[in-house]
């Protein structure tokens, strides 16, 4: 080659690479967490066909969430579920009103986000919240999610033990599908059993359905449940996806995204979805070479996300019947081994601050102790007691802003 030959450029990566990304990117978002989704809108009142509708209306609106915000700004914007609110609904529980006060309390963390978006000061105020405090409650809540497979393996060990084993072994070969596998082995198990059994299932439970609930509102249920799963939201979901976004070399418009996941959790609340919100952990899958070395054509992997989300959604009336029939005890294993390296990080990030581990460590006792006061959750508690005893350490003392 001449000394003023231009190099070769490299070839451009097939379209189907982005678009498969994406594809992987909402199954394992899915199928990693919608036992935790269903098991906690059941835990707030949901009756089955309303945590069906439920889990329907999340993979709607974050799927739509997903293709506006990648299309929009070509970016690998995706969005989520919220999790560790999924998690919340799970600590806290009935709370006053029932279901339909659970429906208005969603209404109400939909509010909160769009006022996130339209005054700046309310996402400045989460922030003031030491990240230890924040990560402290959320392990909290977790715990006794997390504790699951271990007195699953004691109730059910026939039906638990193949889970814990298949994820057991693909987080050593798999990790990113670790839990999806473990889901597919919780699958066989409740074939097997209903096999076993000679039941039969009725095909009209596997048709998707929309539940409309009239929301309500209650003391207990706005404090003890609608500003716990915003804090939890914006704390553990949205900052983090905009910082890992960012790792990447992408900058997230703030105030867009905020208004478009506010409008979907609004218009899924009535229909049973809790929160949607930027995607955190698998934010990554979609953002990073892996998806296509070009950041630039990055986007159509937000974009394959959100219409795999879509797909996905049809077919949530028959993943809420699989809960429905599973053996006692399998289910909630799922839920838990999903929320292991959420509960590990959590944790980490709670005491990896001596100055904070006191206020920290109460905060995360509140919260898993699952104690109800005045008809409010432990959640919420949780962070009283724990800003509290931070206060009472560091009154009179020079302490480093957070946020």
């Amino acid at each position: 080659m001449s000394a003023s030959a231009a190099p070769t450029p490299a070839p451009r990566a097939p379209l189907s690479r982005p678009i498969l990304a994406g594809v992987v990117t909402a199954l394992v978002g899915f199928t990693s967490s919608f036992a935790v989704v269903l098991t906690g809108l059941t835990a707030v009142g949901a009756s089955a066909a309303q945590a069906s509708s439920g889990l329907l209306a999340a993979s709607l609106t974050m799927g739509l969430a997903c293709v506006v915000l990648a299309w929009r700004y070509r970016m690998p914007i995706t969005c989520a579920w919220s999790t560790p609110g999924a998690a919340l609904l799970v600590a806290t529980g009935a709370v006053e009103g029932g279901w339909p006060a659970a429906v208005g309390a969603f209404l109400v963390t939909a509010a909160l986000i769009l006022l996130t978006a339209l005054w700046p000061a309310l996402g400045g105020l989460i922030a003031r919240i030491p990240p230890s405090i924040a990560q402290a409650m959320l392990a909290g809540v977790l715990l006794p999610l997390c504790l699951a497979p271990l007195t699953g393996i004691v109730a059910n060990p026939w039906g638990v033990v193949p889970v814990v084993l298949t994820w057991l072994v693909m987080i050593r070969l798999a990790p990113r599908w670790a839990v999806p596998l473990a889901f597919v082995a919780a699958a066989i198990v409740v074939a097997v059993d209903l096999v076993r059994k000679g039941a039969a299932v009725d095909p009209g439970i596997l048709i998707p359905r929309i539940e409309i609930t009239v929301p309500t509102f209650t003391t207990g249920a706005l404090v003890g449940l609608a500003l716990p799963l915003f804090i939890v939201t914006m704390a553990s979901q949205n900052v983090p996806g905009i910082a890992i976004m960012r790792s990447f070399g992408y900058e997230v418009p703030w105030r867009p995204a905020m208004l478009v996941t506010g409008l979907g959790t609004a218009l899924g609340a009535p229909a049973g979805g809790h929160a949607i919100n930027l995607a955190a952990i698998s934010a990554a899958l979609a953002a990073a070479p892996d998806a296509d070395p070009d950041p630039r054509r990055r986007w159509v992997a937000g974009v394959s996300t959100g219409g795999s989300y879509l797909v996905l959604g049809a077919f949530s009336a028959a993943f809420a019947a699989l809960v429905v029939l599973a053996p006692d005890a399998v289910i909630p294993a799922v839920a838990g081994l999903a929320l292991f390296a959420a509960f590990g990080s959590a944790v980490q990030q709670a005491i990896d601050d001596p100055g904070e581990r006191l206020p920290a460590v109460v905060t995360f006792l509140v919260a898993a102790s699952g104690i109800s006061v005045l008809g409010v959750s432990a959640a919420f508690w949780a962070l009283v007691a724990g800003l509290l005893v931070r206060t009472v350490l560091h009154i009179g003392r020079r302490v480093p802003p957070h946020g």
